[in-house]
Formats: C-alpha cells, structure tokens, sequence
C-alpha cells in the first residue's frame, strides 16, 4: 500500500491524472528519485515511465506503481489516457517549461493539459507535514552536518581558505555517510560573511574574522540545513554585540513556535529582537523555511507568510545580522514543530567560539 500514492489520487477525478517529473516527488511518492523519468498518477493507478538506462533499477526500487518502458512519452501517455478515460492532465509547473507543455499539446490533442499550480500546491501541501520515518531520516543527516562540523573546526585558522573549509565539509559528510551536500556549502570569512550566501572563495582566513559556514548533508533523499558562525583569533566589541543580538532573536524566534502560530509571528519575534538592536536594515531575508526532500520547502518562518505552523512542520530558525563590507553573522537551527513547542534537531553549540 503506497499511502502518499493514495492521498494525491485522492484529489483526482475519474479523469484526471497528473505527470509529476521532479526527482525529489518521483523519489517521494515511489521511493526512486530517478532523473528523466515520470510519474503518471490517475484516479486508480500508478506508473512509473522511464527508458531502458532505468528500468531494470525502477523494477528493483519503486513500490505501490507499475513500471513502464518508455519509447516515446506521448505515445505511453496517449495508450494510458486511453486505458483510463482520462480527459485533463495536469503537470508540474515549478518543474516542467513551457516549450514541454506545448510538446505534450502537440503531441496529446486529446487532453487538455493543465499548467496551472493545482499539481505543485497539492505536493507541497502533502509534504509540508512530515512522518515520523522522514524526521528519522533529516535528524541522521543533521547528526551527519555536526559530525562534520566538528570535524572542521579544528583547521580553522589564519591562512586556511573558504574553499578549503568548504571542500573539507563535503567530503567529509560524503565520506561519512551522506548521498551528497545537501547544497553547495557556503563557507564565507571576514567581509564576505556579510554575504547571506556568499560564494566560497580562495581568500585565507585571517585573525579576527568571522567565519559563517551554511551547510547540510542529505540521507535517502531527506535534507538537513544549519548555520554556525565563529571567531578566529579575537572578536572585536562590535562582533561580540552583533553576535550576541542574533543569537537573542533566534532564541526569541524559538521561544514561541508551536503547533497554531501564525508563521509571521514567528518571524517577527526575531526580527523584534534585531530591530530593538538597531539592526532593522540589515536582516533582510525571512528567519527560516521548511525542509525535506527539497532545501527550502513550505512552511516559510516569513512576514509576508499567511501559513499556520502545524505539527511534523521542519522549519530552519535562522536570523542574522549582515554590515555591508564588514562582517555578517547568522545561527540556524532546524527544529520539528510539536503541540506546545518545538523539538531542536540541532545539538551543535551556540555560543561564540573562538577558534
């Protein structure tokens, strides 16, 4: 029985289906994250279409759909819709381009094909509330991002570059565990921590910078995500204040997420905290998101947010404070919302460190 299967058929007609070609959705729904296949999902049924580089592994991995060798798509499509009495297919529209929608009009007149965002709201929705065995999966990623952390600490130090650091936590996650980055890390020192996602370069670190490293490892298909900033050699009073300010609106953010808050309030009680300080233009991006199969997934901890946190959300808690030029520092946290709190998934320290 594939339930996720059954709760996305759910909202299908008798003739409806939906073409879902997402690796991390294929992945979701069948457990095979394949790249160059799909995922065709009536009312009633389920097919996995891939070639004949896949197939024999999708016979071997995919449960609760039927495989199927793909020549041609929209001869597969046609043949099915046919079996099916399917006369609407939507698609995925934050994966699929316009020009493969006008190739499946072309080449299915008989269907209507619907790009609109019913398919990517329906898979968000179902995915925004995580099981217990996918918590499971992002806390053995997360263990995984700490063990590497620590592991990196100790070789930070003046003269070592960004891109040293950041190829020293990838493979070490690889080495240890992990399918792959669950992005590319950002390992960013001194000025360019001023950078949110600055670009790890070959600029060695040098005494009294802040070091921001933004990172996370991936295991059968889940996602981690966590920030920690140190210290090298000294901290000015300046980086001390700032420090210490995002480290008060994180926690504040922390504080108050529950399953039924209003996801803008939990923004705000960070940026409260960072704006009292004096830093209100120099925290410009939301304080987290969710995460799962994708980095940044719904709910969004934003103040633009209309969402309710509810319980199985895993939401990133991460503020942080950027001087254009000078320096930047953010912490971040992921945590799974519970009934009256949250759970921290992260265990690293967060004290300022001076390495």
């Amino acid at each position: 029985m594939n339930t996720r299967l059954e709760r996305l058929q759910a909202r299908l007609s008798d003739t409806q289906a939906v073409l879902i070609k997402a690796p991390y959705h294929l992945g979701y729904l069948t457990g095979f994250p394949s790249e160059d296949s799909f995922l065709l999902v009536t009312r009633d049924a389920g097919y996995f279409l891939t070639d004949f580089r896949y197939i024999e592994l999708a016979q071997q991995r995919v449960h609760g759909v039927k495989c199927v060798m793909l020549k041609r798509l929209t001869e597969t499509l046609t043949e099915l819709a046919t079996q099916h009495g399917i006369d609407t297919l939507y698609v995925e529209t934050g994966r699929c381009t316009v020009r493969f929608c006008e190739q499946l009009r072309k080449g299915l007149p008989m269907l209507t094909v619907a790009d609109t965002d019913e398919a990517d709201r329906w898979l968000s929705d179902m995915r925004m509330v995580k099981e217990a065995g996918e918590i499971a999966k992002i806390e053995q990623a997360q263990a995984i991002a700490e063990e590497a952390l620590a592991h990196v600490l100790p070789m930070i130090r003046p003269g070592v570059s960004e891109r040293d650091i950041a190829l020293e936590l990838e493979f070490y996650m690889r080495k240890h565990g992990a399918q792959r980055a669950a992005f590319d890390c950002i390992v960013v020192s001194g000025a360019n921590s001023s950078l949110p996602h600055g670009i790890p370069t070959d600029k060695p670190i040098e005494r009294g910078d802040f070091v921001t490293m933004d990172f996370g490892a991936v295991v059968d298909g889940y996602l981690s995500d966590m920030t920690r900033t140190v210290a090298v050699g000294e901290v000015s009073d300046d980086q001390r204040l700032v420090y210490e300010t995002v480290l008060r609106a994180q926690q504040a953010a922390l504080s108050v997420l529950k399953e039924g808050l209003p996801c803008k309030d939990g923004d705000a009680a960070a940026r409260r905290v960072i704006e009292q300080a004096g830093f209100h233009e120099c925290f410009g991006h939301a304080t987290g998101h969710g995460v799962g199969v994708q980095i940044h997934e719904e709910p969004r901890l934003s103040g633009g947010s209309d969402q309710v946190l509810q319980c199985g959300n895993v939401v990133t808690v991460e503020p942080g404070i950027y001087l254009q030029g000078r320096f930047g520092v953010r912490i971040e946290d992921m945590v799974v919302i519970t009934e009256d709190g949250c759970r921290n998934l992260t265990h690293a320290p967060k004290d300022l460190l001076i390495v």
